[in-house]
């Protein structure tokens, strides 16, 4: 029921900020042309609900040949874009994403399609959910946490969706963006964290106790 709610909620707020923030964004887009060539928006494939790919849209606060698989060497950051980072504006577009269904305000970030694929099957449920602009993970600590401890927090949001825990985390990310603290991963905190998830290894007994725990939140839900 909540499931529903939420997406109603979600239109609402993303209708109203829309307006709120028309103009401040018709501003970063002109300032984003004004200091580097290329377009106002990046466009990228993440994995949202149930490992359905889909386009996140942002502001583009890097160089428009800067490529997120290309290790050899760091991200390429514009002037603005530096800015917009640090106070977490280039993620004001993703209101489109919201408005269309594909996000949430608040669930587990999607992440590049790489990730997915390196998860195992006990850490791709924290998909079975809508991604959000910020969840339980970002509240807790953002890119200061190791992958596996962000994984985690994300099946405990699974485990515990309630408007309860939605609440609790509006108000934690407050905290956390305030703070400006582990606010951006580049490409070698990807990278460590794709070959974490590689070289992972689950134990049966987590996985057993995770298929108890959803097994028991869905006999809770059609109850």
């Amino acid at each position: 029921m909540y499931r529903y709610v939420k997406r109603i909620l979600d239109l609402i707020i993303a209708i109203i900020l829309m307006i709120i923030f028309l103009i401040p964004m018709i501003i970063i887009g002109i300032l984003i042309k004004l200091d580097s060539k290329g377009p106002i928006f990046f466009k990228q494939e993440r994995t949202g609900k149930k490992g359905k790919t889909f386009l996140l849209y942002k502001f583009r606060s890097m160089a428009v040949d800067n490529d997120v698989h290309d290790f050899s060497k760091g991200d390429q950051h514009t002037r603005i874009g530096t800015i917009l980072r640090k106070l977490s504006l280039d993620e004001l577009p993703q209101i489109f994403n919201i408005l269309k269904g594909e996000m949430s305000f608040i669930g587990p970030r999607p992440w590049i399609p790489d990730y997915y694929e390196n998860m195992n099957e006990h850490q791709r449920h924290r998909n079975d959910v809508t991604p959000g602009i910020t969840g339980l993970a970002q509240a807790m600590g953002r890119n200061n946490i190791s992958i596996i401890s962000k994984i985690n927090y994300d099946l405990e949001y699974v485990h515990n969706f309630s408007l309860r825990q939605d609440i609790k985390v509006f108000f934690l990310t407050i905290k956390t963006v305030l703070s400006k603290e582990g606010a951006d991963a580049g490409k070698n905190t990807i990278q460590a964290e794709l070959e974490t998830l590689k070289t992972q290894e689950l134990k049966v007994s987590d996985i057993k106790e995770l298929e108890k725990k959803l097994d028991q939140k869905e006999a809770e839900q059609h109850a």
